[in-house]
């Protein structure tokens, strides 16, 4: 296990080399470019941080306590302040005790995202990751608008060796969503994962359709405790945070999923997402295989950002 740990740290290292390259090395040459601490260092790191993506809210705040613990602490130099920015980032990550409480109870998982963010692929790799851990898992196509959807999820499924509750391209996803309450019932299912059609352009469309799944769920299947997780592409920063806060007015939004990190030199959007909008980044990605989808470790992964490995 520590093992494996270990080797997924090395690929999230690995991973996140372009926003290390991009943020860390720039946060870098602010500490060795300054003698003392002033207002220009604390501006210069404020603007460094704010390019790295990770946002004008979280920029502040960090700077803000990177300003208060100076006082406190007595620091002097700029270097001094490194292990206490890390730190801060740190804190403003954490996800608390209970962000994984849907695994312990019988529960319904949404997952929501525009088309093209790796939607169809993390609901597989979550599939797997629980049916890994001994729950019985039943994956639902409610995303009927494009075949392809359906087709990958059935893939995905396969590969995953976990149940799925499919109808053609087309039906009514209120239909599907039906049949799969009543057969996560009958098969005692512990996760019941829901991927829903991804479309953003028409944010009324899709408010209307959630309600209509979410009433169906709520009459078919009460008990059930509900979680919905929006899938983001690290790639595209910023407008990952304006999607995440649209989807949000849409739905009751619980984590997120930051996919293709991997492949982004704009990592720190996850430390934005967090500060902006209150919503925990539960889920990573890193690659493309079926175990590359991760818990998100606040500790991992800012150590992975700030790492010399």
């Amino acid at each position: 296990m520590e093992e494996k740990k270990r080797g997924f740290f090395s690929r999230l290292v690995e991973g996140l080399t372009k926003t290390r390259n991009a943020v860390v090395s720039g946060i870098e040459n602010v500490f060795l470019g300054y003698d003392v601490i002033d207002e220009d260092f604390y501006e210069e790191l404020e603007e460094t941080l704010i390019m790295g993506d990770i946002g004008i809210r979280a920029s502040t705040d960090i700077i803000e306590e990177l300003r208060k613990r100076v006082k406190e602490e007595h620091l002097t130099s700029p270097s001094q302040c490194k292990d206490v920015l890390i730190e801060t980032i740190k804190q403003r990550m954490d996800l608390g005790e209970n962000a994984y409480e849907f695994e312990n109870r019988k529960s319904v998982v949404f997952v929501i995202g525009v088309n093209g963010v790796g939607k169809t692929t993390s609901v597989g790799k979550l599939a797997s990751q629980l049916k890994k851990d001994g729950k019985k898992v039943l994956v639902v196509a409610a995303d009927t608008f494009r075949a392809a959807a359906i087709e990958q999820l059935e893939e995905w499924t396969k590969r995953a060796g976990v149940d799925i509750i499919a109808q053609n391209e087309g039906s009514d996803p209120g239909a599907v969503v039906f049949d799969a309450c009543k057969a996560a019932m009958a098969r005692n299912t512990d996760v019941m994962i829901v991927d829903t059609a991804g479309r953003l352009h028409n944010k009324k469309n899709l408010m209307e359709e959630l309600k209509k799944i979410n009433k169906i769920i709520e009459r078919e299947y009460p008990d059930a405790y509900r979680e919905t997780l929006v899938v983001l592409d690290g790639t595209t920063g910023q407008n990952a945070l304006e999607q995440a806060r649209v989807f949000n007015e849409a739905a009751n939004i619980t984590g997120i999923i930051l996919t293709k990190l991997d492949g982004s030199a704009k990592g720190g959007i996850a430390v934005a997402i967090q500060a902006e909008l209150s919503i925990p980044v539960k889920y990573i990605g890193v690659g493309e295989k079926i175990d590359d989808l991760h818990k998100f470790d606040s500790q991992e992964f800012v150590d992975a950002l700030f790492s010399n490995e």
